[in-house]
């Protein structure tokens, strides 16, 4: 059996995202070494925020609610019964003195006072009830002031978390059609298991490219950056980027096909075979004289809408009228007789 990261953290499955919050608030506070000194306050603590670093963020819980740790962590040979997209394989990296530092805002709680009597049990999302509850008879009742440990506020205030670290994701319009997996491999720094040194590892982080996705589009992994004894580490984002086309020229969810086609065509009527991104041909025939700039749009033939996959935008035809480099004296004397001045 996994990680029940719920009962970690003293709620039921299902509970909101609010209430998951404070349940981290009154745990972390509990359990803080600094605080609580019993022998496993350590590993409590660290098991604390690996619970709400994971049903924090909706991905993590969406998958760790429907397979468990097993499937969350990649133990279940590679990924969960049933789940038919790629595997998954989460481990907790993070700092739990950072995350604590980074939900308190950098502030330390503890800086006043603790529970009075070594009453844990009591609401520390309320901290000044004890005062209602007669304990410590008014402010002027304090007994004794208790102040976290020189380092704990010291790990508060100078662990920051860096800016993200943004990198381009160039893809083709086959891709942004269809859609697929990239796989894109990260170098980055990590701690060593001593909480002092590091060492470089490389990652492979697993991107899912919806259909119809736009340039611009933001791809974010949290603190998936490089990780030292005083850093949070930074978010990677990936920024999607069109692949330029040896055809068609994005516009927006439509694709722009460049038409080439003669001056006899032009005048005369023409047939134009243009392809598709997804392997075929569709062939467009015009009676009409066909001017220079003239644009012919194909309905449903562009890239699916990022919104509404299954719906597309179209393919426009921009026609490019070939004229001749010049032309013989008796053509030039034809075509005066028989073209509109």
């Amino acid at each position: 059996m996994g990680k029940d990261y719920y009962k970690v953290l003293g709620i039921p499955k299902g509970a909101s995202d609010d209430e998951i919050k404070k349940a981290y608030r009154k745990q972390a506070l509990r359990y803080h070494p600094d605080k609580n000194k019993s022998p496993e306050a350590e590993d409590k603590f660290k098991e604390i925020a690996e619970a709400y670093d994971v049903l924090s963020d909706a991905k993590k819980k969406d998958i760790y609610d429907r397979f468990g740790e097993e499937g969350l962590k990649g133990t279940a040979g590679g990924a969960a019964a049933g789940h038919s997209g790629p595997s998954y394989s989460y481990s907790f990296h993070g700092d739990p003195h950072a995350m604590f530092a980074e939900f308190f805002g950098g502030r330390n709680p503890f800086d006043h006072f603790f529970p009075q009597n070594g009453d844990d049990d009591m609401d520390i999302s309320d901290p000044f009830g004890a005062f209602g509850r007669g304990r410590l008879g008014g402010m002027g009742g304090f007994q004794k002031s208790f102040r976290a440990t020189p380092g704990a506020h010291h790990r508060a205030e100078t662990k920051k978390k860096d800016p993200p670290v943004v990198h381009e994701l160039k893809l083709s319009l086959e891709e942004v059609f269809s859609g697929c997996t990239k796989k894109m491999k990260i170098s980055r720094k990590r701690l060593s298991p001593d909480g002092r040194t590091v060492h470089s590892e490389d990652k492979i982080l697993m991107v899912d490219i919806k259909r119809g996705w736009k340039e611009g589009t933001k791809i974010t992994f949290p603190r998936e950056g490089d990780e030292t004894p005083t850093n949070i580490p930074a978010d990677v984002v990936f920024v999607v980027k069109d692949k330029p086309h040896p055809v068609f020229i994005r516009d927006g969810s439509d694709i722009i096909y460049p038409a080439k086609i003669s001056l006899r065509d032009a005048l005369c009527g023409c047939t134009v075979n243009a392809p598709t991104l997804d392997g075929r041909t569709i062939t467009v025939s015009s009676r009409d004289v066909v001017r220079p700039g003239m644009k012919k749009r194909i309905s449903g033939e562009g890239l699916p809408l990022s919104r509404c996959p299954e719906k597309r935008g179209d393919m426009i035809l921009d026609f490019t009228v070939m004229f001749p480099d010049k032309l013989g004296q008796s053509t030039q004397e034809t075509l005066k007789k028989i073209l509109p001045k």
